[in-house]
């Protein structure tokens, strides 16, 4: 069996190829200024699980979730969201915060964020929101490596909840700051839940999102990866 292999495909977005030759999307977002070039056009899918609904995690409409899903990627995302994008053409697995879904080998456990989540509806007169919830995801591979997915959220206290459950060696979180936590309570997120090694995402794609991955290694001693947009990362 492979080793797990996490790309940050720019902002929110991650590609995780799993030990098992699975892919799983998580916020694809291809209309991001540092979107990876090398991704725009799915090669594979397997699972698509967003963690909200906000247009620069699935695109306008849901765009990047229905393309991901014509490629033949399974949605699972929150009940509200599933109930959305059958006007889309596409059929999701829908569930909420506290159950697990197993995709393809992979268990998907929908855990609490602190944010908000909804799609941007286009095609009438006026752009429209649609709220569909926000969440995180614990993220179980085939050769029982966890990664915490948190989403965009701030800092909260149930995070340590987070560790005494599942005990996740990566996490994966917002850093930016302005719309989710900056640096040092994403410093506290990790303390909180106990993981070895951090992905920083959501930083550096607009002058808000102020935060950077120097930021955040200066306030936690788990190892910080510095990658760029469409580089990848393996487990050893």
């Amino acid at each position: 069996m492979a080793n797990l292999q996490i790309t940050w495909l720019g902002h929110g977005g991650v590609l995780y190829r799993s030990p098992g030759g699975r892919w799983l999307w998580v916020d694809r977002w291809t209309g991001a200024p540092t979107y990876a070039d090398a991704y725009r056009t799915p090669e594979r899918a397997d699972v698509v699980a967003p963690t909200h609904g906000h247009f620069d995690h699935v695109g306008n409409d849901c765009d990047d979730v229905v393309e991901l899903a014509q490629a033949g990627g399974q949605v699972v995302c929150s009940h509200e969201m599933s109930l959305f994008l059958p006007s889309r053409g596409v059929e999701a697995v829908g569930m909420n915060k506290g159950g697990t879904f197993d995709a393809a080998g992979i268990k998907l456990t929908m855990v609490h964020a602190e944010h908000s989540g909804g799609i941007t509806v286009t095609g009438g007169e006026h752009e429209a929101t649609r709220e569909v919830g926000c969440w995180g995801w614990v993220i179980e591979f085939e050769d029982g490596t966890r990664v915490y997915h948190t989403g965009d959220t701030d800092l909260f206290g149930d995070m340590a909840l987070v560790r005494e459950r599942w005990a996740p060696s990566i996490a994966v979180m917002p850093i930016g700051g302005h719309y989710t936590m900056g640096p040092s309570d994403a410093a506290r997120a990790v303390a909180l839940i106990g993981a070895q090694t951090v992905l920083p995402v959501h930083w550096g794609t607009f002058p808000a999102l102020a935060g950077r991955p120097d930021d955040l290694a200066s306030q936690t001693d788990a190892e910080v990866l510095r990658l760029q947009p469409g580089e990848a990362w393996e487990t050893r």
